[in-house]
């Protein structure tokens, strides 16, 4: 009898437009090869959110070496709550020994309009993609339409155009900065890999992303996106699919973080490939992955294929939030008028995650505070120390401005 291996899977239920948990929400599993069999049927708690639950995954070896084996499992995910339209995704991709991170949205319920149902195409190192169209790294200045922005800022949102650019038929959807980052990730590399392959991978990604943001690549060619979903232009971007626990706090942990070389302004467009069916002059995944086996660090392998004057640079500022992070971890016996402001800033979201505890806002990081923050970071998947660091404050800054609402959607 084969062994059996297992992934784990959270759903996360939120309403469709709004950073507002959908309770008692009933989530039904069925795998996408027998989709009569339910597996599992749970409901949803006051956080929108399903426990973590195992569901059967093949062997993890098949992620870690180059072979013709899918090495993930396919599931179905039926969300039906009282009072919204169900949504239904398939191909929800489950690797063996990986937390799997599911967001599903619910509509409310109308007469005209259908429910969602969404289907998740083959990850980009099983499925067959178009290669990359070569460009150069980095765009000429007196080229029309680029360098139009005077600094570099982590936009709140891109707008991802679900398509070739030529396509103007394709939709175009707002995605939040971080959370397009996530969804490229889990779509072009596998979550089983070294961490420094992960975080060198991410370090690429990101560095392209800003590169198309910067220099306003489509809006210069007369487009009304930020970037594509085509592997021919740009890079994967999957509508709806499930992200790895383990990308999703890297890039929360990193996102203000872009390469650059010295004397050049703009981001580096980094250019990488699988590195088995197709190969480029940049950064080879697979490549990667045996250079974090073989112990070299994210900014090592970054070295390795983009050349030793590439380096690590932080963006100018991030756009969307209340506050920035002071630049140093908030904890218990701290007394500021930032620790004030992220009191405030709990206690708001409180009203819509009634899990987390309301700390008083009298500027002094307490016990409560701190039960307050480790709650935060166990609702939304970050490592639960009650202590404020980067990735924590400017979570806390994106679920808070999400349910007051003070920034509309925007997008460079």
């Amino acid at each position: 009898m084969p062994d059996l291996y297992q992934g784990n899977l959270q759903i996360n239920v939120t309403r469709q437009g709004l950073q507002i948990p959908v309770e008692n929400a009933r989530v039904t599993i069925t795998d996408t090869g027998n989709p009569d069999r339910v597996l599992e049927q749970l409901n949803t708690d006051s956080s929108g959110q399903t426990p973590l639950f195992p569901l059967p995954a093949p062997n993890p070896e098949y992620s870690l070496e180059i072979t013709y084996q899918q090495p993930y499992s396919e599931y179905n995910c039926l969300v039906e709550a009282e009072g919204y339209e169900p949504a239904l995704i398939s191909g929800t991709q489950i690797l063996a020994t990986t937390n799997s991170l599911q967001p599903i949205s619910l509509r409310p319920l109308t007469n005209s309009v259908p429910g969602d149902n969404t289907v998740i195409p083959p990850h980009t190192l099983y499925g067959d993609y178009p290669p990359k169209i070569p460009e150069p790294e980095v765009k000429p200045m007196e080229e029309s339409g680029d360098i139009v922005l005077s600094r570099i800022v982590i936009p709140e949102y891109v707008i991802v155009h679900d398509g070739p650019p030529s396509d103007n038929g394709a939709p175009d959807y707002y995605v939040k900065y971080r959370d397009y980052i996530k969804n490229v990730a889990s779509s072009e590399i596998y979550a089983t890999w070294p961490e420094s392959t992960i975080y060198a991978n991410i370090l690429a990604i990101m560095s392209f992303t800003m590169n198309r943001v910067y220099t306003e690549y489509y809006r210069g060619r007369g487009k009304n996106f930020t970037i594509t979903s085509s592997t021919a232009y740009d890079q994967k971007w999957m509508k709806d699919r499930n992200i790895y626990e383990n990308i999703d706090y890297l890039v929360d942990s990193i996102f203000n973080n872009f390469l650059s070389r010295p004397g050049i302004k703009q981001p580096i467009l980094t250019s990488y490939c699988d590195g088995n069916r197709v190969t480029c002059s940049g950064l080879s995944q697979w490549g990667s992955k045996s250079l974090g086996d073989a112990g070299y660090s994210a900014i090592d392998i970054i070295h390795y294929y983009y050349g030793d004057d590439m380096y690590i640079n932080t963006a100018d500022a991030i756009s969307g939030v209340p506050s920035s992070w002071p630049g140093y971890t908030l904890s218990v016996g701290d007394s500021s008028e930032k620790v004030r402001q992220i009191q405030e800033q709990l206690a708001r979201i409180s009203q819509n995650y009634p899990a987390i505890p309301t700390p008083s806002a009298d500027g002094i990081y307490g016990p409560l505070t701190a039960e307050s923050v480790k709650i935060f970071q166990k609702v939304f998947d970050l490592p639960q120390t009650g202590a404020i660091d980067f990735a924590t404050w400017y979570t806390i800054s994106d679920i808070y401005v999400g349910v007051s609402r003070i920034a509309e959607p925007g997008a460079y």
